[in-house]
């Protein structure tokens, strides 16, 4: 989608500084949240471009069905492995919406929005502590979501209970994962540490990527595929084909060999379910867990977890080399290679 080039060259740069930052003072894993509420591309890109220790793709937790435990544990793993070699730093990227792909937090979640339906949630609001709203939770909730619940830090579980959405739906973006991944991983280290498997130290610094990354100049990249897909637009719309979304195809040669086009919107549409009913809706494009860029990250991964491989992609570049300031995003590049 146009603007993703800009977005993640944007936090990449920013990532990379921070990498170059936690190499330096050599004391702190930054665990880094970027946006991606249903699906792990940007992460994913960045990591491409940056190759931190941790990068979670939120498809893969939910294809592997990993509990929040699974995850933490995943990512203690590599604090360990850099600890035994005297490395105390390191770079974690989360996605933004990664707990809604935790089955068991999904269920969890389903529960909460069903707990404070209606009326009842009048109730639960006007409990006078949190003490007295755990307890309505603990008796509202079955005994496998209050134990994923209870394992959360408490800023977390309050969070659960923040201002809800215009459906009275749980606003899971208001969740602020990436320290919710810290403190799981922080308990995880001290139960190894009290059975003599780590000696290291431990302290996390928190970063937020948001909407900052979509207010750049926009890349070479962007300015040119957004032009032509205004221009093709137009002569769609000059030519009387209507219903059609302008199209851009080749995009990973460079902008004079790309493919104008039109792809009509109904073969897009898939018949989905919502609110009770079925309604023609375009699906979501997730990350492909069989797909290129995933496989060269799934590859290199084990790498990046226990060595310090930080690459420091920089600011967007404008003029200069074609191969410096056209590149295009790594996960093209590899989609199309």
């Amino acid at each position: 989608s146009f603007g993703f080039d800009t977005a993640t060259k944007t936090y990449s740069e920013i990532i990379g500084n921070i990498e170059r930052d936690a190499n330096s003072a050599k004391k702190y894993w930054h665990f880094v949240k970027v946006m991606g509420r249903s699906a792990s591309h940007v992460a994913l890109e960045c990591a491409l471009e940056t190759q931190p220790n941790i990068c979670l793709i939120g498809e893969e937790v939910a294809a592997k069905k990993m509990s929040l435990a699974q995850v933490a544990d995943q990512i203690a793993d590599s604090v360990a492995a850099r600890a035994a070699k005297g490395w105390n730093f390191g770079v974690a990227i989360i996605p933004e919406g990664i707990v809604e792909f935790v089955p068991e937090f999904s269920v969890l979640i389903a529960e909460i929005n069903e707990l404070l339906a209606g009326a009842k949630a009048d109730a639960f609001n006007a409990l006078p502590s949190w003490d007295a709203k755990y307890e309505f939770i603990k008796a509202g909730l079955t005994a496998g979501s209050f134990g994923v619940f209870d394992i959360l830090p408490q800023n977390i579980q309050q969070q659960l209970f923040l201002e809800r959405d215009p459906h009275g739906n749980v606003q899971v973006s208001l969740i602020e994962s990436e320290k919710l991944f810290s403190a799981l991983v922080k308990d995880n280290l001290a139960a190894r540490k009290a059975a003599g498997t780590y000696n290291g130290k431990f302290s996390a610094l928190h970063h937020f990527l948001g909407y900052e990354g979509r207010c750049a100049f926009p890349s070479n990249f962007d300015a040119d595929y957004c032009y032509a897909l205004g221009y093709n637009a137009a002569m769609l719309i000059q030519y009387g084909v209507t219903g059609y979304l302008s199209k851009v195809s080749n995009l990973s040669k460079p902008a004079e060999e790309w493919v104008a086009g039109g792809m009509p919107i109904t073969k897009m549409m898939n018949i989905e379910r919502r609110h009770g009913a079925d309604k023609p809706v375009i699906r979501k494009a997730l990350v492909e867990l069989d797909g290129a860029p995933f496989k060269f990250f799934a590859e290199n991964r084990a790498e990046w977890a226990e060595n310090t491989c930080f690459t420091y992609p920089g600011a967007i570049q404008y003029y200069g080399p074609a191969e410096v300031c056209d590149i295009t995003t790594r996960t093209l590049a590899l989609e199309k290679a």
